[in-house]
């Protein structure tokens, strides 16, 4: 699914409205993947169609120079599930916090905002799931694993999803500290 499907999908733009909004009024919002394009094409960046999909584990590297609370205690490099054909441009007013090979912008930060194009929240039953219904859209490109590949990487999940609980905690915080709301 894409940012620009709302002929398709009628949810979109009352979607794209309130996801808009939040940042501005000092929400903070947490966008995976689509929601991370969603996320920055609502803070100005252009979202496109990538050179490559990029489907199965990939590494992502984390930025230096970054202070951001949110990845310091990650390596610089560390396995990720990815499923997407589009990126965007670095929104006005963030930090680009994670970049790979195949997609410059894997993950930005707004003071109220978190974008990440990749998954930390996969499950291997999710997972699963993904190949089974959506496997019809790998390829044969330099960045699609077959779904054997994808389905044999069961010792990054437990990485994944202790990444995401330090994102969430941190998150917590900052929310904590500045008092706005999720919802």
């Amino acid at each position: 699914m894409s940012v620009h499907d709302e002929a398709q999908s009628s949810w979109l733009a009352p979607e794209k409205k309130l996801i808009g909004r939040r940042p501005a009024d000092g929400r903070f919002t947490l966008g995976v993947c689509l929601g991370s394009q969603l996320l920055g094409e609502g803070l100005g960046a252009r979202v496109y169609r990538n050179r490559w999909k990029q489907i199965g584990w990939f590494p992502v590297e984390r930025c230096f120079p970054n202070e951001s609370a949110l990845f310091s205690s990650f390596p610089r490099r560390f396995p990720v599930f990815q499923w997407h054909g589009e990126t965007f441009d670095l929104p006005p007013g963030t930090t680009h916090l994670a970049t790979s090979e195949a997609c410059s912008i894997q993950a930005f930060e707004h003071v109220y905002a978190l974008g990440i194009q990749f998954h930390l929240e996969v499950t291997e039953d999710e997972v699963s799931d993904v190949v089974r219904e959506s496997g019809h859209e790998i390829d044969s490109g330099s960045y699609e694993q077959t779904p054997a590949q994808i389905l044999a990487a069961t010792d990054h999940f437990a990485g994944c999803v202790g990444r995401l609980t330090e994102i969430l905690d941190a998150v917590k915080k900052r929310i904590a500290c500045s008092g706005s709301l999720v919802t």
